[in-house]
């Protein structure tokens, strides 16, 4: 009988231990798996979560824009107590429901790359300054372009219809930095000034960003200038003004993001500037503040004067401006991603 309750103690003992010593569930929720920001972002993560000895589960939209399948993801992390996860919103507004449903039941939220509408509806955001990155780029096109820049005919390659928080922050700070007077702080398409020649949305794709150019070279044949939201959308552009014979150089573009093919692109003259980022640091200081949000309940801390925690955001371009900082594509290369 004695032995029967010891051998009893010894497996009760042995599958508390298997659940203490079980490592802590987390999440990355991405747009899709296929974005070169993302993948790498996801390689961000789980080199981490290794490190960390956390288990974690990764998810990811059909597309830019499929937040049925990030609610889905969330769900089934709430499920699996998982302790916490990180997500770039698809919808910035339409996650919000499922986000506090998370939150309430103990995981900590941590955004990145694009902040949720209200930032404050997660407990942290990890992201570049999306702003900074469009000023930056505004204020080189401004600089490079000199006295031209007054007569400017400029082509908007825009994200998506519902304009994430990503979206409009990298569209209106370009417009910061070039000299364009921004109406509504979270909405574009309602400016006045005269040298935009018009938007499009690219999906923040190749063959969105080449449909997205086609559209506006129709509406405007002479345009000479290209803000894109991202790199990808950027090399569709280029096929677009190439296919028009725009590809000596009278037409300049602009982008945001420092994925090694987007530095390339930098370097061989397709892309004037661009804002780089760094989506494994993200992802990584994620995975980071989940592990000790877990040991203490301790929550991230933002940075100074922003209502998120800035990872950084460099230019690149082989053709420096004074006011403006920057790097060489060189230099870039050895920082991108993807």
């Amino acid at each position: 009988m004695k032995k029967s309750v010891l051998l009893g103690a010894v497996a009760a003992l042995a599958m508390m231990g298997s659940s203490a010593f079980a490592a802590d569930v987390v999440g990355l929720i991405t747009k899709t798996d296929t974005n070169p920001f993302f993948v790498k972002m996801k390689e961000g993560a789980q080199a981490k979560a290794k490190e960390l000895g956390l288990n974690l589960q990764t998810f990811a939209g059909k597309y830019d824009g499929d937040n049925d399948s990030q609610v889905a993801a969330i769900e089934s992390l709430i499920s699996a107590g998982a302790k916490g996860f990180a997500i770039v919103p698809s919808d910035s507004k339409a996650i919000v429901p499922t986000i506090e449903k998370a939150r309430k039941a103990g995981l900590l939220v941590i955004d990145l790359d694009t902040p949720t509408d209200p930032i404050d509806a997660v407990d942290a955001t990890f992201a570049t300054d999306n702003f900074k990155a469009g000023q930056l780029i505004g204020s080189w096109a401004a600089k490079t372009m000199g006295d031209k820049a007054k007569d400017a005919h400029i082509a908007f390659l825009d994200l998506a219809a519902n304009q994430p928080t990503v979206d409009f922050l990298r569209d209106q700070g370009f417009m910061k930095g070039f000299g364009i007077d921004i109406k509504d702080p979270n909405h574009y398409g309602d400016e006045d000034d005269k040298r935009i020649s018009g938007h499009d949305v690219t999906g923040g794709a190749e063959e969105g960003g080449q449909k997205a150019m086609e559209n506006l070279l129709q509406k405007d044949p002479s345009i000479n200038l290209v803000y894109t939201i991202n790199e990808p959308a950027a090399a569709g552009a280029w096929q677009a003004l190439k296919a028009a014979g725009k590809d000596d150089g009278s037409v300049m573009i602009v982008s945001i993001d420092g994925g090694c093919p987007g530095v390339k692109n930098v370097k061989a003259g397709v892309i004037g500037a661009t804002s780089q980022q760094y989506p494994l640091l993200m992802a990584a200081k994620a995975m980071e503040a989940i592990a000790e949000f877990t040991k203490d309940g301790k929550k991230p801390e933002k940075t100074p004067g922003l209502q998120f925690t800035d990872t950084g955001a460099t230019l690149i371009t082989d053709k420096p401006v004074d006011g403006v900082p920057s790097i060489t594509s060189d230099e870039g290369l050895k920082k991108c991603w993807g």
